[in-house]
């Protein structure tokens, strides 16, 4: 699984998609997705990221569709940052 970097389209929001491994178990595996949230106030600078939690694969999944269906965008601008 790779990231994904979304923005809104006032490109003032950024949520990244990213896997989450569970390393507390003995053999690592990712069965869950770690979406981080926050806000871009230039263009040009580092996002000020406000927090993160953690979801199910298919509840991502659910989430990426529905802010894909509201006008976010995927991007790779910001992926130098993280």
């Amino acid at each position: 699984m790779e990231k994904f970097t979304l923005v809104n389209k006032d490109r003032s929001r950024i949520k990244v998609f990213e896997p989450f491994e569970d390393v507390s178990k003995p053999s690592p595996s990712i069965n869950a997705m770690m979406i981080s949230y926050g806000c871009v106030y230039k263009r040009r600078s580092k996002p000020v990221m406000k927090g993160s939690r953690v979801e199910t694969i298919e509840e991502a999944r659910k989430e990426y569709k529905k802010l894909l269906e509201e006008g976010w965008k995927k991007t790779s601008i910001y992926n130098c940052y993280f």
